[in-house]
């Protein structure tokens, strides 16, 4: 387990020692059927199928502009391995009354809660894979 020493102190101005990490890269799911989880990320989530290395099994990735955020990769079994642990992968969202609407479009459930004292509206759903995704919007894009 690592831990931060007592006398270790966070930077908050984000230019300091302990501050390696910028933001979240992206999400590399494992998943037994390509198609349905292809369609989930774009039709639903409103992702943009896009171009992918040529590695030696099958996958996509998909973007939200010119990052490509979630990386799917086929596989004849999902693994009960030790990233069996992740709970859920947050994603910062906007446009919360569309996204209420495609959701509901496509059939797919969601929990919704707000989050006391930051003004978050999130909305809970889970892909194909079994995989919950945190949607957040931050009270700016909520209207």
């Amino acid at each position: 387990m690592y831990c931060l020493s007592n006398n270790a102190k966070r930077d908050k101005g984000g230019a300091g020692a302990l501050t390696m990490i910028s933001g979240l890269d992206h999400v590399n799911i494992e998943t037994l059927d390509l198609e349905s989880s292809v369609q989930f990320y774009t039709r639903v989530l409103g992702l943009e199928d896009g171009w992918r290395p040529s590695f030696d099994v099958p996958g996509a990735w998909l973007y939200v502009g010119d990052q490509p955020i979630v990386h799917l990769v086929v596989r004849d079994s999902i693994n009960d391995g030790p990233t069996g642990a992740i709970h859920h992968v947050a994603l910062k969202a906007s446009d919360l009354e569309a996204t209420l609407q495609r959701l509901a479009d496509a059939g797919v459930d969601y929990k919704k809660t707000v989050v006391p004292d930051l003004s978050v509206t999130q909305l809970f759903v889970t892909d194909p894979n079994g995989v919950m995704l945190e949607l957040n919007f931050y009270a700016d894009t909520v209207e």
